[in-house]
């Protein structure tokens, strides 16, 4: 270290990597996935999937699509409540789970950098390369903030997350509605277990809404939502040697009543068989058979409460952009 550097004239980046996804590991668990949800009936995979390079660079394109709302509502509501939000969860740790660039995060890093409270910020994603480059680039640009950043999966690795200090988790991007009801209890009281009292969670949610508009914001004019529900054909191709024709498949994300939930839908043109070879299996679709590879839950202000409160979570705090589509709720542990 510099004598510059002791004396507090600079200061060297300052983050560390926890890495708890070996190599293999999403190998074996598209393996896995795929032998239960591709051969045999319903047929759904994961949408985490859908998130190769290709697949993550068209979902940057979807939320800048005029249909796609989600995005600018939840920046808008960042944007107006960022230092309100830093005031109420008075925390010095900031966690954000799926992180992702941090795009939208960094409303909240710069409202707590002026606040001049927050001391770690510990991003939580699934790609190491990915995320050694994110950690490095805000190490840079946030000087005084110690980065931590660790490697997960969701469902395996949330009580790896650091400990210590006062706690925030944001979970954004209404990122919530791709888990079904059983996932999310399961999700909530995975990340209530790690919180100690007064921990707090940040989360967003897509609210519902009117039919045509939610049908409008998965099935855009320009066919890049399509677009990027075809492409897990294309990770399952190079992934485990499969041969699914593309051209065979159309797109499809109806709303469904019942479940309160937009599914992303591949839907079979015609009656095919699918090699699998990585799995010695062969994919026999019907005509008109659905492959489900996301679903999207939309939500109501007392459920997302009674569902926290499950999780031993109180609700705090309760805002949303100024057209009512999109939410985020601040809860403490009790």
């Amino acid at each position: 270290m510099t004598r510059a550097m002791e004396q507090g004239l600079a200061r060297p980046q300052s983050f560390t990597v926890d890495v708890h996804v070996q190599p293999g590991d999403a190998q074996r668990a598209l393996r896995e996935e795929a032998l239960a949800g591709l051969c045999g009936r319903p047929k759904e995979l994961s949408p985490k999937w859908l998130y190769d390079e290709r697949g993550s660079q068209l979902f940057d394109d979807i939320t800048r699509l005029p249909e796609y709302y989600p995005t600018r509502r939840e920046r808008e509501i960042l944007e107006a409540r960022a230092a309100e939000i830093v005031r109420l969860s008075g925390v010095d740790t900031l966690i954000e789970l799926g992180s992702g660039t941090s795009e939208k995060t960094r409303l909240l890093l710069d409202a707590f950098q002026e606040e001049g409270r927050l001391r770690r910020f510990v991003p939580f994603d699934v790609s190491e390369v990915f995320l050694r480059s994110a950690a490095e680039r805000l190490a840079g640009d946030y000087p005084r903030l110690h980065v931590h950043a660790v490697v997960g999966d969701f469902e395996h690795h949330l009580s790896q997350l650091p400990r210590g200090g006062r706690r925030l988790v944001a979970f954004l991007g209404g990122t919530i509605g791709n888990f079904k009801p059983e996932q999310r209890a399961h999700f909530f009281r995975a990340v209530a277990g790690g919180m100690k009292p007064g921990d707090g969670m940040l989360l967003g949610t897509d609210l519902i809404k009117d039919r045509e508009r939610l049908f409008a914001a998965y099935n855009d004019s320009q066919g890049v939502t399509a677009e990027f529900n075809l492409n897990v054909l294309r990770v399952l191709n190079r992934e485990l040697s499969a041969d699914f024709d593309v051209e065979a498949f159309d797109h499809l994300a109806p709303f469904d009543e019942e479940h309160g939930w937009i599914e992303m839908q591949l839907i079979s043109r015609r009656a095919q068989v699918v090699r699998l070879p990585a799995l010695d299996r062969f994919a026999h679709f019907e005509e008109g058979e659905v492959l489900r590879t996301e679903v999207s839950c939309k939500f109501r202000p007392e459920q997302v409460e009674a569902e926290l409160a499950a999780a031993g979570l109180h609700l705090s705090e309760w805002w949303t952009d100024a057209a009512g589509d999109f939410a985020l709720s601040l809860s403490f542990k009790r």
